[in-house]
């Protein structure tokens, strides 16, 4: 019988910090996805796009690509993308810092 804890699971060495790290990533990545599909069913709604484009402009706009080639062109719709962009980027930064610390800690743990 080992010492080691199971696949998957915290160390005992690393506490509640690694614990809230694993439940908060989790977090913010099912709040990334669903910031995506939100942005995905509001723009086809919004602007009558396909599921492909409100996809791709979801991604893009958050990613803060912004390439061009499709533009918000109601008034709500724009309104709506200020508000997608704000908080999307704010998601997204949240979920890679998550992304990089948990990596951290675990090739921290594997030395």
């Amino acid at each position: 019988m080992s010492n080691q804890p199971a696949k998957g699971a915290p160390a005992a060495s690393s506490g509640p910090t690694l614990v809230w790290s694993q439940h908060s990533f989790r977090i913010l990545t099912a709040a990334a996805v669903l910031l995506i599909v939100i942005g995905t069913v509001a723009y086809h709604l919004l602007e009558d796009w396909s599921w492909v484009d409100s996809f791709y402009f979801s991604v893009v706009a958050i990613s803060t690509v912004g390439f061009g080639d499709l533009s918000p062109s109601t008034d709500g719709s724009k309104l709506f993308t200020v508000v997608y962009i704000v908080l999307g980027v704010g998601i997204v930064t949240m979920y890679l810092n998550e992304r990089f610390k948990y990596r951290a800690s675990e090739r921290a743990e594997r030395r």
